[in-house]
């Protein structure tokens, strides 16, 4: 194998390994959006739940 070969091999396989890196870092960057969206959802379905049962307590006590 010539240096121009080796060279040609290794700036492919250097391509190829940065644009693996990138997909990886742009599906992190995803996984994180939808981490942070799923959090935000139980937060507001837990005060959600919190109110109505505190609604609930609220009815109950008065009846």
């Amino acid at each position: 194998m010539s240096s121009k070969e080796f060279e040609a091999e290794y700036r492919d396989a250097m391509s190829e390994t940065l644009n693996e890196l990138q997909t990886a870092m742009l599906l992190l960057a995803h996984a994180q959006y939808k981490i942070t969206q799923i959090g935000n959802s139980v937060q507001s379905l837990s005060q959600r739940v919190e109110e109505f049962l505190s609604e609930q307590t609220t009815d109950s006590s008065l009846n």
